[in-house]
């Protein structure tokens, strides 16, 4: 599969609180980790042996070489990342003592991709795409060549993050042709202006097959026309919930890849969660195998 979405270097700051308005606070502790939502999940689904590319764009600056050797490593193919002038993406991440976090953005290059930039017979012998936000602060290329590459596809996974839950009915175009839809509860009930489970019934409605609901600390509601479950979560230490979602999305579709229930799916992206959440970053606690018995 491939992933289409932000590139952006996390520099992650382990903080005594994460303040409020005229607040202060200390620094205990900075770390770097390669990140973007898509990125993570491709990260974790390369891990767990699925044939993984990548669709992003980074700037000719230390932050877009790291964030490229990194993917390579994890054995993601990086034919699609387009190298530009400018700067790389970036994320400032604060995380507190009991794993809460706060994220401040810098996309650099990573809103411009334009359609005719991505090398589309290399991206189309992929059998799905996985999509999630950009934030939009530097253009909406990005964004307009999503809405467009979905018709290039019949799978399709879409994970809108706040960014793109905050855009309502723009997104509608792209969920039109989405089939595994993986927004946690508060990006569902703004973009529907309902609550998650009457949005997931909308969905449905769209066309989507599966609506996958991450609950954080709850588990997951998963909903398909014919079938409706809640999955608990696995109960761990939390060190730093950054990349849960990415996380919960590359264990779900892992096992949808490999022919598994929702159910199932769902077990299995709590897991890699649970994993995830118990370290520092996005994808250090991303498994290399998940139990044969799921």
């Amino acid at each position: 599969m491939i992933g289409f979405g932000a590139l952006n270097l996390d520099k992650i700051y382990r903080v005594d609180k994460i303040p409020a308005a005229d607040e202060e606070g200390f620094v205990r502790d900075i770390q770097l980790f390669p990140g973007g939502s898509a990125a993570n999940t491709i990260v974790g689904l390369s891990r767990l042996k699925v044939r993984s590319a990548y669709i992003g764009k980074i700037g000719d600056d230390v932050e877009g070489k790291i964030l490229l050797e990194d993917l390579e490593k994890e054995g993601v193919d990086t034919k699609a990342v387009i190298k530009a002038d400018g700067r790389s993406g970036t994320a400032i991440i604060f995380v507190d003592d009991l794993g809460n976090r706060a994220i401040l953005v810098d996309p650099g290059v990573n809103d411009t991709i334009r359609y005719e930039e991505i090398d589309l017979n290399f991206v189309k012998s992929h059998s799905l795409i996985h999509l999630t936000s950009f934030i939009c602060k530097n253009g909406f290329e990005s964004f307009k060549s999503q809405k467009k590459i979905v018709g290039e596809f019949e799978l399709v996974s879409f994970d809108p993050g706040m960014p793109y839950a905050e855009r309502g009915n723009e997104i509608i175009p792209i969920l039109k042709k989405t089939t595994i839809f993986l927004p946690n509860k508060i990006e569902i009930e703004k973009i529907f202006n309902m609550d998650y489970m009457s949005a997931a019934e909308e969905c449905i409605s769209l066309g989507i097959e599966v609506v996958a609901v991450k609950l954080g600390e709850k588990g997951c509601w998963i909903k398909s026309k014919s079938k409706e479950i809640f999955i608990p979560p696995f109960s761990v230490r939390v060190v730093d919930t950054t990349g849960a979602g990415d996380a919960f999305n590359a264990g779900f579709l892992y096992g949808y890849i490999n022919g598994k229930d929702i159910e199932k799916c769902g077990k299995i992206g709590n897991y890699v969660a649970s994993l995830c959440i118990q370290q520092i970053g996005a994808r250090a606690g991303l498994p290399r195998s998940v139990p044969i018995d799921f």
